[in-house]
């Protein structure tokens, strides 16, 4: 359908460094909350595992915060 319909797709990556200090500074002042995207925190030990798991796409592992 999406060809008959005459439609494009495009993708690219994002160019983080444009807004990552903006971005920074809305999350600082509270303006923006990422957290709600965060799966898992994890120590440093558990990080093999971490990456295993979302290497694997394992179900529920989206974001992992690791804290050393």
């Amino acid at each position: 359908m999406h060809w008959f319909k005459g439609q494009t797709l495009g993708n690219g990556q994002a160019p983080v460094k444009r807004y990552n200090r903006q971005l920074r500074d809305l999350i600082a002042a509270g303006k923006a909350k990422p957290s709600w995207i965060v799966s898992h925190e994890i120590s440093l030990n558990e990080a093999a595992d971490a990456y295993r798991n979302f290497d694997d796409r394992t179900d529920g592992w989206t974001k992992v915060v690791i804290k050393p």
